[in-house]
């Protein structure tokens, strides 16, 4: 039996989502009006709908006026609740500001800009993303739409879009409704964007500092990086049984003060190649989520970094260091084919 309401109201619900697409183009602004505004009894209004085919049915069957005054009454509620209701949510203005860029797995935010020129105070309006893929969960529990309960003039609001694979991200529709004043009523409109997100892929770590070790704090706000080698003397350790008698530091020992070991490290210098051909994975995906791992940890470390992706040219490079050329670096990970 379940199968049977499931195979009707999915091509319905198909063909009213293209309807609503049809009547509202895409655009990063809008204004709600008579052609996208769109009302019909809520939930507990159907139970109010019922209540005025029940008082009216008995009215004329008994011919009882004073049950079909009720009745005269309710419906003047009825069409008083219609017309507020419409007009509450009806000339509202919303104008998409912001959409940040998310690794995948993780909402981006999408910051709108409100704006109501009634003289009146707009209240309880509920704002969302509509979910497209029901089955993308988000690991934080994070609420997803946003209640205004009273707007006046201007107000700016962020809703998170829950994202799944990484790149370009097209945003759902953004679902705006009220029941503002009786609740026998609910209004609501439907936004597309034009604008669209960008998703990373997931950082995944890999075994950094088996190539690269940082020396000392100190280094940090320059970039200087060492790897193990035989160069400069970085620090002394205790002996381990199995390492090399070569690197015992027998003046330590002849002075009484046991078997310690020297390690030295290498200076890698100030300017560091993400490869993508260096990457330890086989998996094209997983070689970029490697390469935003690096790029993440670069960009907080400060180190001057260019990143090299299959489609590059081997004479074009550009060099960068910090958050922000990190972030263009993860850009470059979401547009990549």
């Amino acid at each position: 039996m379940s199968l049977l309401p499931k195979a009707l109201t999915v091509p319905i619900k198909s063909k009213l989502s293209r309807w609503f697409a049809s009547r509202a183009p895409k655009s990063d602004s809008a204004t709600l009006n008579l052609r996208n505004v769109y009302i019909f009894f809520s939930r507990e209004g159907m139970l109010f709908a019922v209540l005025l085919i029940i008082t009216f049915i008995a009215g004329i069957n008994y011919g009882n006026n004073l049950v079909l005054g009720l009745c005269f009454y309710l419906i003047s509620i009825w069409l008083i609740s219609f017309h507020v209701t419409f007009a509450h949510i009806s000339g509202l203005k919303v104008h998409l500001l912001e959409v940040t860029m998310a690794e995948a797995g993780a909402p981006v935010w999408v910051t709108l800009q409100l704006r109501s020129e009634s003289r009146q105070p707009r209240r309880q309006l509920l704002f969302g993303f509509e979910d497209v893929d029901n089955k993308v969960k988000s690991s934080v529990d994070i609420p997803s739409s946003v209640l205004v309960t009273r707007l006046h003039d201007e107000q700016i609001i962020r809703l998170p879009v829950q994202t799944n694979t990484r790149g370009q991200f097209e945003l759902p529709r953004l679902r705006i409704k009220t029941v503002y004043p009786l609740g026998i009523m609910k209004a609501w409109s439907y936004v597309y964007f034009a604008r669209t997100a960008w998703v990373y892929p997931k950082p995944e770590a890999f075994d950094w500092e088996t190539q690269y070790a940082i020396a000392s704090s100190e280094d940090l706000p320059t970039g200087g990086q060492y790897r193990q080698g035989q160069d400069d003397f970085e620090r002394l350790d205790n002996y381990i049984e199995g390492e090399s008698l070569a690197r015992v530091s027998w003046g330590h020992v002849a002075r009484g003060q046991g078997m310690l070991t020297k390690h030295f490290a290498d200076p890698i210098g100030h300017e560091q190649t993400l490869d993508y051909a260096d990457m330890p994975a086989a998996q094209h995906e997983q070689k970029l989520s490697q390469l935003a791992y690096g790029a993440m940890t670069l960009g907080q470390l400060g180190v001057p970094f260019n990143m090299c992706l299959p489609n590059d040219s081997p004479f074009v490079t550009t060099m960068g260091e910090g958050d922000e050329f990190a972030q263009d670096c993860l850009l470059r990970l979401a547009k990549a084919p």
